[in-house]
């Protein structure tokens, strides 16, 4: 989001990474692909259910400081379980990353299900409450639901049609090379916000992390309505 009601680099723009250490900013959203191994057949009438447990990298994180806190202390193991998401570096990781920690087993039987100390702290989310996926469909609709509580105006054509314009989807797009980049505010996220913009019309309730889909298309949203009306009004640079 460029300076001066700018919000997008040219259609030819190159759209990188940003690489940062834990504490700098960045954040990356794949999720890593980890195989249950182990897990018994199930006996008769009874389901087995195995699911990842993760855990989202903060400021001043190290692999060693979340493997003591959250696995058996093997930093190493737990690195070469996430190295997919980690990359080569295992002494460089960035807030927002989320790592597999750990596995969740439970068994629910036909007639009856004994619930232990884990599989009570990790029950299944109720019916009632809305779940969204992973994904740029997930983060549009929570996106609009946040919106709806806020008084936001935007519809889900207007948003999706903006961010395939800005960074195809991807939600670690950044914009490295013009004039808002020069001057230290690259344009970050799903919807290319710069800092200054992504701070001024931040959501409450959502990540202050900018490269958070759900924080960005908020934000976005948020400054398209004060500026044009709604993100549906805005069809090319904002």
């Amino acid at each position: 989001m460029p300076a001066r009601g700018k919000h997008r680099r040219p259609r030819n723009s190159t759209l990188t990474r940003g690489i940062v250490a834990a504490g700098t900013g960045g954040a990356a959203l794949a999720l890593p692909l980890v195989g249950a191994t182990g897990a018994q057949a199930a006996t008769p009438n009874a389901v087995p259910q195995v699911s990842l447990v993760t855990y989202k990298v903060v400021q001043g994180d190290t692999l060693s400081k979340i493997a003591k806190a959250h696995t058996t202390g093997d930093w190493k193991k737990l690195y070469k379980a996430n190295r997919a998401v980690i990359g080569d570096d295992p002494g460089v990781i960035r807030p927002g990353l989320k790592l597999t920690v750990g596995t969740k087993n439970g068994q629910t039987s036909a007639k009856t299900a004994t619930a232990s100390k884990a599989s009570t702290a990790s029950a299944v989310t109720p019916a009632s409450a809305k779940t969204y996926t992973d994904d740029l469909d997930g983060w549009i609709r929570q996106s609009l639901d946040v919106m709806a509580q806020q008084g936001i105006p935007g519809t889900y054509d207007g948003i999706h049609r903006n961010i395939i314009r800005e960074s195809s989807g991807n939600p670690q797009a950044m914009n490295n090379w013009d004039s808002n980049a020069v001057a230290g505010t690259p344009s970050k996220g799903l919807l290319q916000v710069i800092d200054p913009t992504f701070s001024a019309y931040h959501v409450t309730g959502t990540s202050l992390d900018p490269f958070d889909p759900v924080a960005n298309i908020t934000a976005a949203c948020n400054y398209a309505a004060a500026r044009y009306g709604s993100i549906d009004n805005v069809f090319g640079a904002y």
